[in-house]
Protein backbone atom coordinates (compact mmCIF):
# COMPACT_ATOMS: atom_id res chain seq x y z
CA UNK A 1 0.00 0.00 0.00
CA UNK A 2 1.55 3.13 -0.97
CA UNK A 3 0.05 5.43 1.76
CA UNK A 4 1.46 9.10 1.81
CA UNK A 5 2.90 9.80 5.11
CA UNK A 6 5.51 13.03 5.79
CA UNK A 7 8.92 11.69 5.69
CA UNK A 8 10.41 12.14 9.60
CA UNK A 9 13.42 13.45 7.43
CA UNK A 10 11.01 16.59 6.68
CA UNK A 11 9.91 17.10 9.62
CA UNK A 12 11.77 19.93 11.90
CA UNK A 13 13.04 18.50 15.15
CA UNK A 14 11.01 21.31 16.97
CA UNK A 15 7.73 19.93 15.59
CA UNK A 16 8.33 15.83 16.23
CA UNK A 17 7.67 15.72 20.07
CA UNK A 18 4.29 17.31 19.43
CA UNK A 19 4.12 15.23 16.51
CA UNK A 20 4.64 11.75 18.73
CA UNK A 21 2.64 13.11 21.66
CA UNK A 22 -0.38 14.18 20.07
CA UNK A 23 -3.06 12.91 22.16
CA UNK A 24 -0.93 9.43 22.54
CA UNK A 25 -2.87 8.69 26.01
CA UNK A 26 -5.94 7.92 23.69
CA UNK A 27 -3.68 5.88 20.90
CA UNK A 28 -2.08 4.31 23.77
CA UNK A 29 -5.77 2.90 25.21
CA UNK A 30 -6.47 1.48 21.73
CA UNK A 31 -3.35 0.13 20.70
CA UNK A 32 -3.98 -1.92 24.05
CA UNK A 33 -7.61 -2.74 23.91
CA UNK A 34 -6.60 -4.18 20.62
CA UNK A 35 -3.22 -6.54 21.78
CA UNK A 36 -6.13 -7.31 24.44
CA UNK A 37 -8.66 -7.95 22.96
CA UNK A 38 -9.64 -10.13 19.20
CA UNK A 39 -12.42 -7.57 17.68
CA UNK A 40 -12.50 -3.89 18.79
CA UNK A 41 -14.76 -1.18 17.56
CA UNK A 42 -13.71 2.66 18.20
CA UNK A 43 -16.59 4.68 17.80
CA UNK A 44 -18.23 7.84 19.21
CA UNK A 45 -21.64 8.87 20.29
CA UNK A 46 -24.37 9.89 18.05
CA UNK A 47 -22.72 8.36 15.00
CA UNK A 48 -24.96 5.42 13.83
CA UNK A 49 -22.52 3.36 11.81
CA UNK A 50 -20.91 2.02 15.25
CA UNK A 51 -24.13 0.98 16.71
CA UNK A 52 -24.39 -0.85 13.61
CA UNK A 53 -21.06 -2.76 13.73
CA UNK A 54 -21.94 -3.73 17.00
CA UNK A 55 -25.09 -5.23 16.25
CA UNK A 56 -23.36 -6.83 13.17
CA UNK A 57 -21.33 -8.59 15.77
CA UNK A 58 -24.30 -9.42 18.35
CA UNK A 59 -25.89 -10.82 15.31
CA UNK A 60 -22.98 -12.94 14.81
CA UNK A 61 -22.53 -14.06 18.54
CA UNK A 62 -19.74 -12.43 18.45
CA UNK A 63 -17.67 -10.71 21.42
CA UNK A 64 -16.31 -7.23 21.46
CA UNK A 65 -14.21 -4.62 23.11
CA UNK A 66 -15.94 -1.15 22.36
CA UNK A 67 -14.36 1.93 23.19
CA UNK A 68 -16.40 5.12 22.45
CA UNK A 69 -15.10 8.85 22.64
CA UNK A 70 -17.26 11.73 22.53
CA UNK A 71 -19.35 12.51 19.74
CA UNK A 72 -19.55 14.77 17.09
CA UNK A 73 -19.02 18.14 19.25
CA UNK A 74 -16.72 16.47 21.88
CA UNK A 75 -13.44 15.01 21.46
CA UNK A 76 -13.05 15.81 18.27
CA UNK A 77 -8.75 16.25 18.39
CA UNK A 78 -8.40 12.98 19.98
CA UNK A 79 -10.07 11.50 17.89
CA UNK A 80 -8.21 12.82 15.00
CA UNK A 81 -5.26 11.70 15.95
CA UNK A 82 -6.76 7.74 16.32
CA UNK A 83 -7.81 9.05 12.32
CA UNK A 84 -3.73 9.79 11.68
CA UNK A 85 -3.08 6.77 13.61
CA UNK A 86 -5.13 4.52 11.07
CA UNK A 87 -5.17 6.58 7.95
CA UNK A 88 -9.10 5.79 8.41
CA UNK A 89 -11.01 9.17 8.05
CA UNK A 90 -14.22 7.97 9.78
CA UNK A 91 -15.37 6.08 12.58
CA UNK A 92 -16.13 3.37 13.66
CA UNK A 93 -12.52 2.42 13.13
CA UNK A 94 -12.64 -1.85 13.64
CA UNK A 95 -9.98 -4.54 14.64
CA UNK A 96 -9.53 -8.05 14.07
CA UNK A 97 -6.20 -10.11 15.54
CA UNK A 98 -4.51 -6.82 15.74
CA UNK A 99 -5.44 -6.19 12.03
CA UNK A 100 -7.44 -3.11 11.26
CA UNK A 101 -10.30 -4.00 8.95
CA UNK A 102 -12.06 -0.37 8.41
CA UNK A 103 -15.53 0.73 9.35
CA UNK A 104 -19.05 -1.18 9.64
CA UNK A 105 -19.00 -1.62 5.94
CA UNK A 106 -16.24 -3.50 5.40
CA UNK A 107 -16.77 -5.70 8.94
CA UNK A 108 -20.32 -6.19 6.65
CA UNK A 109 -18.21 -7.35 4.03
CA UNK A 110 -16.27 -10.09 5.99
CA UNK A 111 -18.75 -11.16 8.24
CA UNK A 112 -20.84 -11.64 4.95
CA UNK A 113 -17.85 -13.35 2.99
CA UNK A 114 -16.98 -15.62 6.12
CA UNK A 115 -13.79 -14.09 6.26
CA UNK A 116 -14.17 -12.87 9.20
CA UNK A 117 -14.23 -16.35 10.27
CA UNK A 118 -10.72 -17.11 8.82
CA UNK A 119 -9.71 -13.98 10.37
CA UNK A 120 -10.62 -14.87 13.84
CA UNK A 121 -9.72 -18.43 13.71
CA UNK A 122 -5.87 -17.65 12.65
Amino acid sequence: MDRMILDESRIHPAAREQIASNHREIVDEVATAVDRHDIVIVGMAQNPFPKKARKLLDGAGLTYEYLEYGSYWKMWRPRNALKMWTGWPTFPQIFVKQQFIGGAAELKQLLDSGELASLLAA
